[in-house]
Parts: C-alpha cells; sequence; structure tokens
C-alpha cells in the first residue's frame, strides 16, 4: 500500500512545484558562486527551500524536513554574514540539493524516501559550527551532473511483412516510454565530512530494489489558450448545428441555389473553425524551453569542478517554446552535448593562458525560432577542432579507410564525430573517450525530424547546432506512391519532384545515377529500400537531402502535399516506417522513417530500376 495513500493529488502537485523550486536553487546556487555578497540571492534561495521544507512538512516527510532544515540553517548562516561562501561549502550544499532531489525521486513512487547518508548530514553540521574541510578536499559532482549515458534508442526490428488489419488498429494509440531506473539513498554509514555520497555510490550501496520513474505525463497551460480551445469549441458546435439543419432541408427536398450556397458557406466555416482549433490545441502543448535549460548550469559547474576548469554557461533564449514531448526527449542529447562542451571543447586553464585567452571559459546555450524551426546551439570558446586531425584519428580506429579520408572536405570531415565508435580521446576517464554518445545525440536528434551540425574554428572553438520541427503533432509531408500503396515523406528533406526517364538513368561506378543541373546524383529506388519488389518502372523521382547526402529516390507517382497527424505504431513496427497516417479517403499512409532506411544503404546496394540498368 502506498506511504501517502489519500494523498496522491497533493503529492503530485508537491513534486511538480518542489522539482521547478529546485532547480532554481540550483541555477542561483552556480550564480552565487560569482556574487558571494548578494543578499537578494541569498534570500532567494532561502525561501526556496523553506518553500520546499514547509511543502514536506505538510506531507510528513521528515528525513527531507530533516535535511532541508540543515541545509536552510546554513543559508541563513550565510546571509547573516556568520559564514562565508567557499567552494568546499558550495560542495557541500550541492551535494544536499542532489540529495534532495534523490528523495523527490522516491517520493514520485508514493514511498517515503530514507534519511539523508550520515556523511551529508555530518558535513553540514560541521560546517553549521564552522568546521569546513580543507580546500583540499576532494570535489565530488553532484547528482544530475553525474556522468549518464545518453539513452541508445531501441534497433529496428527489421523488414518484417506489414499486417493491415493491425495496423489500422494501430493508429487509435502508442507505447509508454521507457522508465528510468531513480537512484536509491545510501544507508547510513560513518565518513569524513570531505568524503559525501555521489549519486552512483549512493544507488549502489543501497539494498533496496530498484525503482521506476514514470515519464511526467502532466502540463501546465496558460488559461487563456484553453478559453481560446473553450471558444473554438462552441463555434465548431453551432456550425455542426448548422450544417445538421441544411443537411434536413436538402434531404426533404430543398436544393435551391441558396440552400447549396449556405452548405459550401458553413462547411468552408467548419474547416477553418477546425483548423484554428487544431493550431490552439498544439499551442497548448508548447512549453518553454528555460524549463529544460535550466538543469544545465548546475550540470556545467559541477563536471568544471570536477575536471578543474573554470567554466560559464551563459543561457539564451530561454522563452522559445517547443513542443513539451520534443523537450523532454531532448534532454540527454543536450545533457552529452554541454558535458562535450566542457570536457572536449574547453581547455585547461594552462592552455588558455598559453592561448592569451581568459582564464575563465564560455559556453553558450541558446534557443531561437526562425519560421517553423527551432535552432538550439551549443558553442564554446575553447580550442575547436581540426579536420585533418579528426580523419587521421578515424583513420587510426578503422571508423573510415585512408582512400575515404582523403575525398572528405573539412566540413564532411568533422561530420565523422557523429559515426559510432569515434573519441578524440586517446585515455578513457569516466567522463568521455569510450566513443559512444555523439552517434546517439545525432540518431535521437533524427527521431525527432532533426538535424544536427557543427562548425568549428580550431583555436577559438566550436558550434553544434540542433535544428527541429516546431513540434511532432503535426508534420508536412509529401505523399508519394509505390505499388498502389501511399508512403508519406518529411516534407523538411524534399528538394523538388522531376520525372524519371529510362534514358537518364546512368550506371557509374555501378550505381544508378542521373544529372540534376550537371551534378551527379544517385538513384535510389523506395521499392529496394524498403525491400520490395517494384511492379513497374518509377516514373517520378524526389529530389532529397537527408543522412547528409543528396539523391533522388524513385517512385511510382505522388500525390501531393499534406499535413498529418502521425500515429505511433506499438507491436508491429516495419522497418523504416516511423508511424502511419490516414488520408482523406481513409486508406493508410506509412510515414517513412528515411534516416533509419538509408542506415543500411551501401553503395554496393542493387537498385532494381530498369531492365536495362
Amino acid at each position: 500500500m502506498s506511504d501517502f495513500a489519500g494523498m496522491e493529488e497533493l503529492l503530485q502537485d508537491f513534486l511538480l512545484e518542489a522539482g521547478e523550486l529546485l532547480s532554481q536553487v540550483d541555477n542561483k546556487l552556480v550564480d552565487l558562486e560569482k556574487r558571494p555578497d548578494d543578499r537578494e540571492l541569498l534570500n532567494d534561495i532561502f525561501r526556496g527551500f523553506h518553500t520546499v521544507k514547509g511543502g514536506a512538512g505538510f506531507l510528513n516527510v521528515e528525513n527531507l524536513v530533516n535535511l532541508c532544515h540543515r541545509t536552510e540553517n546554513l543559508f541563513d548562516k550565510l546571509r547573516n554574514g556568520e559564514l562565508r561562501l567557499s567552494a568546499e561549502l558550495m560542495d557541500i550544499i550541492m551535494s544536499a540539493t542532489a540529495t534532495v532531489r534523490d528523495m523527490f525521486g522516491a517520493l514520485g513512487q508514493s514511498v517515503q524516501p530514507q534519511a539523508a547518508d550520515a556523511a551529508l548530514l555530518g558535513a553540514l553540521d560541521a560546517a553549521l559550527a564552522g568546521n569546513l574541510p580543507p580546500p583540499a578536499a576532494a570535489v565530488v559532482p553532484a547528482a544530475q551532473s553525474a556522468p549518464q549515458a545518453v539513452r541508445e534508442p531501441a534497433p529496428p526490428t527489421g523488414g518484417e511483412d506489414i499486417n493491415w488489419d493491425a495496423l489500422h488498429a494501430a493508429l487509435t494509440g502508442g507505447v509508454p516510454a521507457p522508465q528510468a531506473a531513480v537512484p536509491a539513498a545510501a544507508p547510513p554509514r560513518p565518513a569524513p565530512a570531505q568524503d559525501l555520497p555521489t549519486p552512483s555510490r549512493a544507488a549502489s550501496s543501497s539494498a533496496a530494489p530498484p525503482q521506476t520513474l514514470q515519464k511526467e505525463t502532466t502540463i501546465r497551460i496558460d488559461t487563456a489558450r484553453l478559453d481560446q480551445v473553450l471558444n473554438l469549441s462552441g463555434e465548431i458546435g453551432l456550425t455542426k448545428n448548422r450544417i445538421a439543419n441544411l443537411k434536413t432541408q436538402i434531404l426533404h427536398g430543398r436544393n435551391d441555389q441558396d440552400t447549396l450556397k449556405a452548405l459550401d458557406t458553413a462547411v468552408s466555416q467548419l474547416d477553418l473553425l477546425v483548423s484554428d482549433l487544431q493550431n490552439a490545441v498544439m499551442k497548448t502543448r508548447m512549453q518553454p524551453i528555460g524549463r529544460l535549460f535550466q538543469k544545465y548550469p548546475r550540470l556545467a559547474r559541477d563536471l568544471a569542478r570536477q575536471l578543474g576548469k573554470d567554466v560559464e554557461l551563459v543561457l539564451s533564449g530561454e522563452e522559445t517554446e517547443l513542443d513539451k514531448t520534443m523537450i523532454e526527449d531532448l534532454n540527454d542529447p543536450l545533457v552529452h552535448l554541454v558535458r562535450n562542451a566542457v570536457d572536449h571543447g574547453v581547455e585547461t586553464a594552462e592552455e588558455r593562458a598559453a592561448s592569451h585567452k581568459p582564464a575563465k571559459a564560455i559556453v553558450t546555450l541558446s534557443a531561437s525560432q526562425v519560421g517553423d524551426h527551432i535552432y538550439i546551439e551549443i558553442s564554446d570558446d575553447g580550442k575547436g577542432m581540426r579536420p585533418d586531425v579528426i580523419r587521421r584519428k578515424a583513420v587510426e580506429k578503422g571508423i573510415i579507410d585512408a582512400e575515404t579520408a582523403n575525398g572528405l572536405d573539412d566540413r564532411q570531415s568533422l561530420h565523422l564525430v557523429f559515426l559510432p565508435g569515434f573519441s578524440t580521446k586517446d585515455q578513457i576517464s569516466s567522463v568521455s573517450g569510450r566513443g559512444v554518445g555523439m552517434d546517439v545525440v545525432k540518431t535521437n536528434i533524427a527521431k525527432l525530424n532533426g538535424k544536427i551540425d557543427v562548425v568549428s574554428v580550431p583555436g577559438q572553438g566550436s558550434t553544434f547546432t540542433i535544428s527541429l520541427p516546431l513540434t511532432l503533432a503535426i508534420l508536412p509531408v509529401l505523399v508519394v506512391r509505390l505499388n498502389n500503396q501511399s508512403f508519406a515523406v518529411p516534407l523538411s528533406m524534399v528538394r523538388e519532384i522531376i520525372p524519371i526517364k529510362p534514358e537518364e538513368v546512368q550506371r557509374v561506378s555501378g550505381r544508378a545515377t542521373m544529372v540534376v543541373r550537371d551534378e551527379v546524383l544517385p538513384v535510389r529506388s523506395l521499392a529496394t529500400l524498403i525491400g520490395w519488389d517494384a511492379r513497374q518502372a518509377p516514373g517520378f523521382g524526389v529530389l532529397m537531402h537527408a543522412s547528409d547526402s543528396t539523391f533522388i529516390m524513385a517512385v511510382d507517382g505522388f500525390v501531393g502535399r499534406d499535413d498529418v497527424v502521425i500515429k505511433p505504431l506499438s507491436d508491429i513496427k516495419p522497418k523504416g516506417i516511423a508511424g502511419a497516417t490516414l488520408s482523406g479517403d481513409g486508406s493508410i499512409v506509412l510515414v517513412l522513417d528515411m534516416e533509419e532506411l538509408l542506415a543500411n544503404v551501401t553503395a554496393d546496394t542493387p537498385m532494381r530500376l530498369f531492365s536495362n540498368v
């Protein structure tokens, strides 16, 4: 039975509000290190912790109240001038906030959290008594800044036959997302103040069974947006009644020009209202990306301390809005990119001094909206990347051969960092060096129908740019036909549609190609990509750009442009199919996952286009 039976709603409200408060406290603590005498900042931090403690007290979470009370007393002494902030004291405070977050994880499972580690409580008591650890004490990273592995996407299930009956049923629902493990607190043990528990040690030392954390299913919506949805719903109801009345009149034989004109006007009005309602509902899913960004200053601070670097993370564009689902799925890729900038991009203090750079390195995380796309940039003022070094490392690790490396330009060379197994580090550390991460980052971004690019200037720094559609709810697509089946291709990848004539298709180095405006482009049959047999010679080609390459996808024909709502496929995931939707006539349209389809294509893949090629 739940430890909070009958209080589940209050508990969830507390976790939502307290989680946001704790994130704000973490960011203000990072700012406090820069401005230790800022009394207003200290007052804000004190009030935030006091609010968390009050909510925990109302729910009778004694272990959380105990930890918050000790930490709150530290803040009180700091703002009263009885203590001076130091890096060592900040490490203790950061460990306390990390443990508070771990306790939130237990509360998310409706169970009472264990008491904080004895070492942490002892360190807090010692700090309150003025007995701080010496400056040589080990730096301990906090909970959310512990090394995190980007979640690997589930492997494709292969080219299964498509069960059309099951596919129809699948259009009405999806599957829950994978659940993440919640670290448990360690049992109390005596230890010196500087030996504070890291989350990994705390989790491994606990005998408690692993718990799962449910994906957040709630969202905060501005009431003005809900009012707009309500008003549009009312207008749609009135228009529906008008159409029903006109239908009755027509069925009773009244089909004069005025009646038909009134019906046409009502249908047009309904179409406009439904479009407005669709946009209004989509806006309710939009959330400021700042709620995600606020996690990273703490992460960058702790990692920089661990590596002995002086790094400041600067945020901008936090008010930019993005689909809530996409914000959640962006967390892991951005964690890796921020850590990558601090670890790989930024130099050590000695290297920056030798390069006549300021001692403090700047990493910038920004977001902006341009048209119907969101752009997220992670840039640093570090050492940058040299394309020749990247090519050499890729060859040394056997990722590409020397001949291929010699044919790459600088931009293509920089994109080698996204290949599996690539790393410039010769030594593996707890932070990096295994050659995993960047390839998964790119794959996860592609799952969001986005792209990632990199620009780097040796000696000046690097910038990674992520481009994403505003929302995943509605996707602009080009609908094409193959063997009388409709397929949808993301419109963002489409450049143009061209006719394909047999005499224009030639083989170059064993591959089917066409010349378009003096550029030789490979021709890839959609039938071959999805493992079907082509029943007829393709009549059209879709000029596309995907997976950093431009090619022509051969199809039988095309239907046109459309905006579709994608439904995920639960237990029937054919290779290369991202989801499905229904066309206006009720038939199934499969939405292609081009990144997955192209992942296994090689130069030797046969393209059965024409009998003479």
